[in-house]
């Protein structure tokens, strides 16, 4: 059972990070990454296993860093300039997790992005997002994340900015 208190660390937790992500904020966005993080965007919402279905996006914590450094050198052509965005966070739940220090939280999300950089359309994301967080220190740390797009099945834009 997560307390009251602990839901409303866990929703501040959760806009932080967001904001981070809007903000291209990509060192304070990736600290908040345990050593043993997955980042993972399937092909849809479903029941799919990265090992066995195709994925927009499956990275380990080394490869979160390397996204985040290819992201900082400024040779990301498809983010150059940054495409400015916002998301709108709703139906947040928090769940405890499997050890009394972890706890999943699950939300639904629109994201809008601008791609200045290219076409300057403005792109929807949509979809619902699942963070598995660990306190430590009286602070959290994401180790799994999995954002399920509604689209996700269909072709998408570039990808290639933190969802």
């Amino acid at each position: 059972m997560v307390t009251d208190a602990e839901e409303k660390a866990i929703t501040r937790f959760v806009y932080q990070e967001a904001r981070l992500a809007d903000e291209s904020s990509y060192d304070d966005w990736e600290a908040l990454w345990d050593d043993d993080a997955i980042y993972w965007v399937p092909r849809g919402e479903g029941e799919f296993d990265p090992a066995q279905h195709v994925s927009h996006l499956y990275d380990h914590r080394q490869r979160i860093a390397t996204r985040i450094r290819q992201l900082k050198t400024g040779y990301r052509y498809s983010q150059i300039p940054v495409s400015p965005m916002r998301r709108v966070i709703s139906n947040i739940e928090c769940f405890a997790g499997d050890n009394d220090n972890e706890y999943e939280v699950q939300y639904n999300f629109i994201l809008v992005e601008l791609a200045i950089q290219s076409t300057h359309d403005i792109n929807f994301w949509a979809g619902r997002t699942t963070l598995r967080l660990r306190r430590a220190d009286d602070k959290f740390r994401m180790f799994y994340k999995k954002v399920a797009l509604v689209n996700g099945d269909e072709p998408l834009p570039s990808l290639s900015f933190i969802i």
